[in-house]
């Protein structure tokens, strides 16, 4: 199972996201848990994650989440803002599968 974890200002816009993920991931017969928190909150859900995934409006926080929790286990990355922006829940699937395969 691979655990997904998307971040957001507070963790709402992320939620339509999130929904289409798990629709995409369900047609793949791919077992993830995929959740959207509020940045603030991550440090709850850490232990619970393989990728972290930051919303674009939370981007500039990258390097802060990379340098606290890729030493951890976790593939640390933003989503492509268009990607985000069409709420292309497949592409950003593809795109967390990947992290995790490499961060194996």
């Amino acid at each position: 199972m691979v655990r997904v974890t998307l971040i957001c200002a507070v963790g709402m816009s992320t939620s339509m996201l999130v929904k289409k993920m798990k629709e995409a991931a369900e047609k793949k017969g791919i077992d993830a848990e995929i959740r959207a928190v509020a940045e603030n909150k991550f440090e709850e859900y850490a232990d619970k994650t393989d990728v972290l995934l930051l919303g674009p409006q939370v981007g500039y926080m990258l390097s802060k989440f990379k340098q606290k929790y890729e030493p951890k286990g976790i593939a640390v990355d933003v989503i492509n803002s268009i990607d985000y922006g069409m709420m292309n829940g497949e592409k950003v699937l593809n795109t967390a599968l990947k992290m995790a395969e490499k961060n194996k």
